[in-house]
């Protein structure tokens, strides 16, 4: 990955490889790296994500359909 220095504008750079990183999942890829899983946490996790990642699909698409309003229902 590379970013270009303009003008010696280092911190500028540094946003946007930050940028560049976050968008690529390095950021993630290190934080799940950081220490071992084991493979049912590993399937524990992922299949959490993916009922969240349906949630908030489903959620999208019934407040674009006009279903829901922008704001959430009241927590019990």
């Amino acid at each position: 990955m590379q970013v270009l220095v303009r003008d010696n504008n280092v911190d500028q750079a540094l946003k946007a490889l930050k940028k560049k990183m976050q968008r690529e999942g390095i950021f993630r890829e290190m934080k799940l790296r950081g220490h071992f899983e084991k493979p049912s946490e590993k399937r524990a996790r992922e299949k959490a994500e993916a009922i969240r990642r349906a949630r908030k699909l489903a959620r999208k698409r019934a407040q674009r359909e006009g279903l829901l309003t922008g704001r959430s229902a009241p927590r019990r």
